[in-house]
Parts: C-alpha cells; sequence; structure tokens
C-alpha cells in the first residue's frame, strides 16, 4: 500500500500523471490499469484516470505483490577481466541488457553470470539482479563489478552512496569544446512528461556531478572523458546532452538522424573502474580498452577535414 499527500504544486492535474511524478518504478499504462481496477483511492474512494488532484488530497494505491520469474542460467561468452571469491569485473558489449526486465528475460548479464558463477552471486537485490550493484545502458559498453556475496555487495554499494569509487568513461560527442575541462553540476530526474527519459529540469531531481576532459577534437565532434562523482541514470548522456554537446549516436537525447548509419546507440565506453576491495581492503582499478566500433570510429573522425 502507497500513500502520497498532494502538495500545493502538484494541484489540478490529472492523476495518472501525478502517480507517474510519484511512482518512477511503475509504468503509465500499469497505473491506469490500477485506476481502472478501482485500487486507486482518494480520501478513500476511488477515482478514474480523469480525476485531477487538488492540494491535500490523500491519494492511496493498492498495488499488488509482483511475481517475479525465473531467471535461468544461460551458457555465454563473457570478457571476465578479474575474479576472485568476492567480485567479477565483467567487460560488458554493446547491446547486451544488464539484467532481465520487460521484454528481456534471457540474453542478459546476469543470464550468462548465473551460469558461470554457479549461483554464487549476491542476493541483496532480488531474483531478477543477483549481484547487480550498478549498472550500463544496453548501448553503452566496459567495465562493471558483479558481487558474488553480500558483504562484498554492502561494500561496494556503500562505496558508491559516498562517491569514492573511481569511474571515468570515455564517449565521442556532437560539436567542438571550447573549454579543456567542465564541470556539470545539475540535478537529474525522471523527465516529466516523457517516461524513458531523464532531465535536468525534474522536479525530483537528485543532485549529479560530472567533470568532463577534452581528450582530442575533431571536426564537428570531440573525444571526451567523463569522470563520474555521482551514478545517475543516464547521467553523462543527459549532462552532455544539457550543454549542447550530446553523444555521438544517442537518438533519445541528441540528433534524431546519426551521420554513421551503422552505429547503433551512444558512443560511450565506461573505461575505467576502481574501488577498495571489500575483503583485503586494498585499492584496485582495471581497464578495458575501446571497443573495436569505438577504434574505427575515432579513425573516421581524423580523416575528416
Amino acid at each position: 500500500m502507497l500513500r502520497f499527500v498532494v502538495g500545493e504544486e502538484d494541484g489540478d492535474i490529472r492523476i495518472d500523471k501525478y502517480l507517474s511524478g510519484c511512482c518512477e518504478d511503475m509504468s503509465r499504462s500499469f497505473l491506469q490499469k490500477l485506476l481502472k481496477e478501482g485500487s486507486v483511492l482518494v480520501d478513500e474512494k476511488p477515482v478514474k484516470s480523469s480525476y485531477k488532484v487538488d492540494s491535500g488530497d490523500v491519494v492511496t494505491l493498492d498495488v499488488p505483490e509482483a511475481v517475479e520469474p525465473e531467471i535461468l542460467a544461460e551458457p555465454m561468452e563473457l570478457e571476465i577481466l578479474y575474479e576472485d571469491e568476492d567480485v567479477v569485473l565483467v567487460n560488458k558489449p554493446k547491446g547486451m541488457v544488464v539484467h532481465p526486465g520487460a521484454g528481456h528475460l534471457t540474453g542478459t548479464l546476469v543470464n550468462g553470470l548465473m551460469y558461470h558463477c554457479r549461483g554464487q552471486l549476491s542476493g541483496i537485490n532480488g531474483i531478477l539482479r543477483p549481484g547487480i550493484v550498478h549498472r550500463i545502458d544496453m548501448d553503452t559498453t566496459g567495465i562493471l563489478v558483479v558481487c558474488k556475496n553480500d558483504q562484498a555487495h554492502k561494500s561496494i554499494a556503500a562505496q558508491l552512496k559516498e562517491h569514492s569509487i573511481t569511474r571515468r568513461y570515455w564517449a565521442i560527442v556532437h560539436g567542438r569544446i571550447d573549454e579543456e575541462e567542465i564541470t556539470v553540476d545539475a540535478p537529474i530526474g525522471r523527465h516529466p512528461t516523457e517516461r524513458k527519459k531523464m532531465s535536468i529540469h525534474a522536479r525530483n531531481g537528485k543532485p549529479a556531478i560530472t567533470h568532463i576532459t577534452v581528450i582530442k577534437q575533431f571536426k564537428g565532434y570531440a573525444y571526451v572523458e567523463c569522470r563520474l562523482e555521482t551514478g545517475r541514470t543516464h547521467q553523462i548522456r543527459v549532462h552532455m546532452a544539457s550543454i549542447g554537446h550530446p553523444l555521438l549516436g544517442d537518438r533519445v537525447y541528441g540528433p534524431d538522424k546519426c551521420p554513421f548509419p551503422q552505429l547503433r546507440g551512444q558512443t560511450l565506453h565506461a573505461g575505467i573502474l576502481g574501488f577498495v576491495h571489500p575483503r583485503t581492503g586494498q585499492y584496485m582499478e582495471f581497464n578495458a580498452p575501446l571497443p573495436e566500433y569505438f577504434r574505427h570510429l575515432l579513425d573516421k573522425l581524423e580523416k575528416i577535414k
């Protein structure tokens, strides 16, 4: 059971839109289904999706308990950068989803890890996300740390929370950047109208900081390194777009048409990951080389005059 009290700033908007802002993990269609079933109450009375909330309304949702599907272990080739009894470092390829979800119950990194680790993964994040402490987007390549036990999971999660983990990404972005270094400090939250997008203008934004260093300039493009101080969803993609330099290939936050038709998704690679090992207490840092498609693009840009 979830309960919300409507604030003054949210008065006179449709209840399905209001709930979308409150319940980030629920789709608009799922919320409308709850409304049709009479599972959404305002001041203890069921309402329809056309109802407009008013300041002071008490909104209650009776959300049915989710039934999680069984996740299968699948043999697949994984590029393991490092492994011990506590952690596994994986270099994720382009196009691979990290954990199962709607439309992706097989072929994910988790499916492969369950086979590789023979069930020895932390259970803190539940059935769908065993061992997963952080994630990267489907079309982002690079390093992920996966935890084999709950002790390791808690340690890595705490380091993520206090922003002590080293995370450096390499990206190709649109436009020439005049400054050698830029810091973007802009909160990120769910986009107010487009649910699949994030935004720096969201009402529910959380602090987000990205440090950007220009590595090389090309005609119309720049090759940059982005160091994450925080780790919000789509952080680099949103921050780069917000300063007028969206990632090459990012059709969500950048141009609809990509000048390189064969490119699939954003040109972003998680290249360096460093953390204090949960058992030994020693700092460890790992490097994943640029994937072939990324190097090929850099060669192409080098030739553009």
